[in-house]
């Protein structure tokens, strides 16, 4: 249980962007490094406030390089970047600390505790309340799963047990806008599950999450939106339910009388119909299996066995990059 704040104390709240539906949306973002090589190629973000944005592509199509421009590390070649209703770079002052980040995984004094390590970050952000960080340091410890293990050395810290940490200093003043590069990338089983629980309690509390990744399983089972690279372009962006209608469903009847079912599903308005002599196939559109399976059963077809089939969100992917993705750690 978190403990309540002492009585007098300011409570520290997270700065308020300009307004408006999007945490974070960029036009035209571009980078080119010396030499003419293309990071990042004129993409259009648009990640709602609470959403839980999945950024997903291949290693080097260009997430962490538009993660760095998101955050004002590195300079864009051109385009505009808004965060939290700022202009980034120029008003990153006021934009970045609603902002928590983790990228490319953290970096701590491996001869201090996680506590102690909280601390030296805590000391250095010269917004942050002194008579509120003990309190601070061990709500964000508390929040990741940590606070058994705060006194404990970081070098002794499995890498779940560092990312978590990593989380936590992100953490360590409210956020509006968690951003997260590959959070899972080495972890084992266990790792994976605590940092997508994490993930699904910050966007509960209304925090938007900003999660680069490569893994497809991991961006289905954490994320409302997704995002698409491939060498640098922004090749899809919506939510995972308008990606989920793309999806062409299709059934398949096994039976003898398979002319017959083809003429059936052709009469129904079904479209891409097969038929092989032993089975006939179409897909399925708006119609419903109910509609499908009455209509060939009144037409006399004999119906053997009847399926229907989604392609799998793996297959969209690669038809959107061109290649495959990771399916799981």
């Amino acid at each position: 249980m978190k403990p309540p704040v002492p009585a007098g104390e300011p409570r520290p709240q997270p700065p308020s962007g300009a307004g408006g539906s999007l945490a974070i949306e960029t036009a035209g973002l571009t980078k080119r490094f010396r030499g003419g090589q293309v990071a990042v190629d004129r993409i259009d973000l648009a990640v709602p406030n609470g959403a839980v944005y999945g950024f997903l592509g291949p290693n080097g199509s260009g997430k962490t390089t538009t993660i760095r421009m998101l955050l004002g590390l590195i300079f864009a070649t051109s385009g505009s970047v808004q965060v939290l209703g700022h202009l980034v770079p120029s008003r990153a002052a006021r934009a970045l600390p609603g902002v928590g980040a983790l990228v490319e995984g953290p970096a701590f004094h491996p001869y201090l505790s996680g506590r102690a390590n909280l601390a030296r970050l805590d000391a250095a952000d010269l917004s942050a309340y002194r008579g509120d960080s003990r309190r601070r340091i061990s709500e964000a410890l508390e929040r990741v799963g940590l606070s058994a293990a705060a006194g404990k050395r970081y070098r002794n810290y499995s890498l779940g047990m560092r990312q978590r940490l990593g989380i936590a200093a992100a953490l360590l003043q409210p956020r509006q806008l968690l951003m997260l590069d590959e959070p899972t990338n080495g972890l084992d089983p266990q790792g994976t599950r605590e940092v997508r629980h994490l993930v699904a309690e910050l966007a509960r509390d209304g925090t938007t999450v900003f999660v680069s990744s490569h893994l497809l399983s991991e961006v289905e089972q954490m994320c409302s939106h997704v995002g698409v690279m491939r060498t640098g372009a922004l090749v899809w962006q919506s939510s995972m339910a308008d990606l989920a209608a793309q999806q062409k469903v299709r059934v398949t009847v096994e039976t003898q009388d398979s002319v017959v079912a083809k003429g059936v599903l052709a009469d129904l308005g079904l479209t891409e119909i097969a038929e092989d002599g032993a089975s006939a196939s179409a897909v399925l559109g708006a119609r419903a299996p109910e509609q499908v399976v009455a209509a060939l059963v009144a037409a006399g077809v004999g119906v053997r066995g009847f399926a229907v089939a989604k392609p799998a969100l793996e297959e969209i992917f690669v038809q959107l990059t061109g290649e495959g993705f990771d399916v799981s750690g």
